[in-house]
């Protein structure tokens, strides 16, 4: 029976790396992954790339408007998996509807992403709220912190200072260094309190 999993974790720990690996897996036992993310994540176009080099070209993208088990059910209900990257940027409405392909056509989702947003405080993304609300099964894929503590939290630093408020997506303007880092509950206090 298909599943639909949600495996989280902070900023460099290696999400779409396992994403990657999942995908070689079905590849070379002869089946097939369809790998998708959502449009909202801008960077690299439509490939996944990561921090250490493996890179893939994604099956699909798709918008916030978009629905994605009709899609699936329409051009991709032969494939043995959907991989999704990314998917914090989904919609509460996606994640339900990932949920369909799931139960209506009998196809395993695996999601990766991250579980809160930088600024801690407001309720992170609603698509990692709605897959924790919904997922058969949440995994946590672990990191740390530079100062070797497990990292749970993403932190957004402009021009290397701490920022704790402003949007979920920042995009690069070329004026203003943006940098994210996965970092432990200690430092971050630390790093308020210095700010």
């Amino acid at each position: 029976m298909a599943q639909l999993y949600f495996r989280y974790g902070a900023m460099g720990c290696g999400k779409t790396m396992q994403l990657l690996q999942v995908a070689f897996n079905y590849q070379e036992r002869g089946q097939k992954a369809c790998v998708i993310k959502p449009t909202t994540d801008t960077k690299n176009g439509t490939k996944l790339l990561t921090r250490i080099g493996p890179e893939r070209e994604t099956d699909f993208t798709f918008t916030r408007r978009e629905n994605v088990f009709k899609k699936i059910a329409k051009e991709y209900k032969d494939v043995d998996c959907i991989l999704v990257d990314e998917a914090q940027f989904l919609t509460p409405a996606q994640a339900d509807q990932l949920m369909d392909v799931v139960v209506e056509l009998d196809i395993p989702v695996i999601c990766y992403g991250l579980r809160l947003n930088f600024r801690l405080k407001d309720g992170g993304f609603e698509g990692s709220t709605r897959l924790l609300q919904i997922a058969h099964k949440i995994e946590e894929i672990k990191t740390i912190c530079d100062c070797g503590r497990k990292a749970t939290l993403n932190c957004r630093f402009l021009d290397d200072k701490l920022v704790t408020d402003g949007p979920d997506i920042l995009i690069d303007d070329g004026k203003t260094k943006i940098e994210y880092r996965a970092i432990c509950q200690n430092c971050y206090h630390r790093l308020k309190k210095e700010k």
